[in-house]
């Protein structure tokens, strides 16, 4: 079985966290019960990628799909948050795990940005 495992940065604010666990209750009604879905924070809050990737184990999982939940290629998506789940990866050898990469450009995200301001999309593109 594989797992999404949502990736934020964490937040002191926790309606900041709320919304991360919001969105994977939301993926999860989406692609339903033959993916798991859980979330975790890198810093700042909990549930750690730790204690996320567990999850997943505990959870069944065979693959971990970490998905940094953050829009640019930064060095959190390119090195904090391999790193740290490479090493909650450690504790379940037989499990296997990557890291995609963040939202980055995508014309879904453009045309949220036109729904979110009010402003008609003129010239919409195919989805890739």
């Amino acid at each position: 079985m594989r797992a999404i495992l949502l990736i934020d940065h964490g937040s002191v604010r926790e309606e900041a966290n709320h919304m991360l666990a919001s969105a994977a209750d939301l993926l999860q009604q989406m692609v339903g019960d033959a993916v798991q879905v859980h979330y975790a924070h890198m810093e700042l809050a909990e549930p750690t990628i730790a204690q996320g990737f567990a999850a997943c184990a505990r959870g069944g999982a065979t693959e971990v799909i970490a998905f940094p939940y953050m829009l640019s290629p930064g060095k959190h998506v390119t090195r904090d948050i391999p790193r740290l789940v490479a090493a909650a990866a450690q504790e379940f050898p037989g499990l296997s795990y990557r890291v995609t990469e963040a939202f980055g450009l995508h014309e879904k995200l453009a045309e949220l940005i036109a729904l979110r301001t009010g402003v008609e999309i003129i010239a919409p593109t195919s989805a890739r």
